[in-house]
């Protein structure tokens, strides 16, 4: 079983800067798109479908981003995601953004959820079902902190430079 999904995406030239370069907040729209294809192919639902059988959702309470290299028009981009933390009411997710050849980390964001109750409005604990199949896409990194896993993207981007 493949813990880390990927998917391949061309980067438009509508999403662009005037110099172009991805606007920043396109960077978002990327990846939580591609994450959202990677939860329908690797985990067999659409966050609709889970929604309408359950009542539930993960709604998501912050965004840790960073920008390690900048993306031109036309560049196709790999960006891949995975579960890093799955507690009793709180997941978190780590979206990388690469070049084509895998090579250069051009951003990474982690995404904290918070599982969440439609009809009471508030959080509850994932299901055991739910938390069982999280469990088996689970990847544990090294680095346990956001700024500790940006430093060595960057110093990966370094040394692949070279």
């Amino acid at each position: 079983m493949q813990k880390e999904l990927s998917s391949i995406e061309k980067v438009r030239f509508s999403d662009c800067d005037p110099i172009g370069h991805l606007n920043n907040v396109k960077y978002l729209e990327y990846m939580l798109n591609a994450r959202e294809d990677h939860v329908e192919s690797g985990y067999g639902f659409t966050y609709e479908e889970y929604t309408k059988r359950t009542g539930c959702t993960w709604v998501t309470i912050q965004n840790e981003i960073a920008y390690l290299k900048e993306v031109r028009y036309n560049a196709k981009v790999i960006i891949s995601s995975k579960t890093i933390d799955l507690g009793d009411r709180l997941s978190k997710v780590e979206i990388l953004m690469k070049s084509e050849d895998g090579k250069t980390i051009h951003s990474v964001l982690w995404l904290t959820v918070i599982y969440f109750n439609m009809k009471t409005r508030s959080s509850e604990s994932h299901p055991e079902d739910t938390k069982a199949l999280f469990q088996k896409f689970l990847v544990n990194l090294e680095e346990k902190d956001f700024q500790s896993r940006v430093a060595n993207l960057r110093k990966q981007n370094k040394a692949a430079s070279k």
